[in-house]
């Protein structure tokens, strides 16, 4: 089983919406049994961000539903790859491949701005899921 983290400091935007993202793309690939998703944050908040619920809600995703959820460094140290949102100074142990996605913070922007953001997760989360199948086939092919 490969653990993916998705995180940032509230678990309120960045890190729900690359979630959302996520189990899409684990769903669609047919992956449920290798890849297991925990997202968190490390301050969280009370809720998700009412625009980034609104933005998700655009292209078939509720996260109306979802409420923000501490994540402990143990929990981070047992995954394989995390990705923080770019809010992050995680330091995890050489076995985990810490990955800083470097996104602007939804919270505060406007509408149009939240979609840019949007679009930038979906296509970090392909390309997450495009590096993980890569490893797989080369797992499965080494002798």
């Amino acid at each position: 089983m490969t653990r993916i983290g998705l995180v940032c400091v509230q678990n309120a935007g960045r890190s729900q919406m690359a979630t959302a993202y996520a189990q899409a793309e684990r769903e669609a690939r047919g992956l449920e049994s290798q890849v297991e998703i925990i997202t968190g944050g490390t301050h969280p908040a009370d809720s998700v961000h009412d625009i980034v619920v609104e933005a998700m809600a655009e292209v078939g995703f509720d996260l109306s539903t979802r409420t923000p959820k501490p994540v402990t460094d143990a929990e981070l140290e047992a995954c394989d790859v995390v990705a923080t949102m770019g809010c992050s100074t995680l330091e995890l142990g050489a076995e985990t491949d810490v990955r800083d996605w470097d996104l602007e913070d939804p919270h505060g922007k406007d509408l149009e701005t939240v979609h840019e953001i949007r679009e930038e997760i979906s296509e970090r989360v392909r390309a997450l899921f495009d590096d993980l199948e890569a490893e797989f086939v080369d797992q499965a092919s080494s002798p």
